[in-house]
């Protein structure tokens, strides 16, 4: 099946994922982790891309982002694989690739879904089984987001701000969202959007998606199986 085009519209956040060929590591230290978070910041930053939310796993990566121009976030991910491969290449004495072909994308509803999307990726590690709580995974965004620790890779988005009036309010009722678990359902329509490029939100914000971008954003539906004569 071809692959849809991707989507990027200025000022509609997307949600990414890049993925390890073979599902194989591409951190193997503290020290890999911290060169991807440099080098992320500054290809955000030169590429007008605002990081909201982000963890980096052993064999992948997810982020939250929201470009100001419709090539940013193509740009930012193509000077971000230059400069992290070659690192992580020359480190570890090997050649070749390091990611699973291009990175997969959605755009998301900031309304409806962007702080479900937050909840959904620095859980990652709680659902991996690597740790309890967000808290205590050191490679996310939750420590800026619920813990309130400075960290330059970071950009509020509004409905994070909307929170509270003082950091301390958005800061306690960012935890709260994380009182209860994802639903399973909610777990896979997130990840069916990302890996199929469609968008992630409302009925109607999915029509203006369509209207803006001009191609089809929601999943096919299954047709009846053809009959077989005999």
């Amino acid at each position: 099946m071809a692959r849809l085009p991707r989507l990027c519209l200025p000022g509609i956040p997307q949600h990414i994922i890049q993925r390890g060929i073979n599902r194989q590591p591409c951190f193997a230290s503290n020290d890999d982790f911290s060169a991807y978070a440099h080098w992320l910041e500054k290809c955000a930053k030169e590429n007008h891309v605002s990081v909201h939310a982000w963890v980096f796993m052993t064999n992948h990566v997810h982020l939250l982002v929201t470009p100001e121009t419709r090539d940013g976030v193509s740009r930012m991910m193509q000077m971000l694989g230059r400069y992290y491969v070659r690192y992580f290449n020359f480190t570890y004495q090997r050649t070749g690739a390091l990611w699973e072909g291009r990175f997969k994308s959605c755009v998301v509803d900031s309304e409806e879904y962007l702080l479900i999307c937050q909840r959904y990726i620095e859980l990652n590690p709680v659902r991996a089984g690597m740790v309890n709580s967000p808290c205590e995974y050191t490679w996310s965004s939750y420590k800026a987001n619920g813990l309130g620790k400075p960290a330059s890779l970071w950009t509020p988005h509004p409905q994070y701000n909307n929170l509270g009036q003082t950091p301390k309010e958005r800061i306690k009722a960012y935890q709260s969202l994380f009182d209860g678990h994802l639903a399973s359902e909610l777990i896979g329509k997130i990840s069916e959007a990302v890996d199929k490029g469609l968008a992630l939100g409302s009925d109607k914000f999915k029509e203006q998606i369509e209207t803006l971008s001009g191609r089809r954003v929601t999943a096919l539906k299954r047709g009846p199986k053809p009959k077989v004569s005999i």
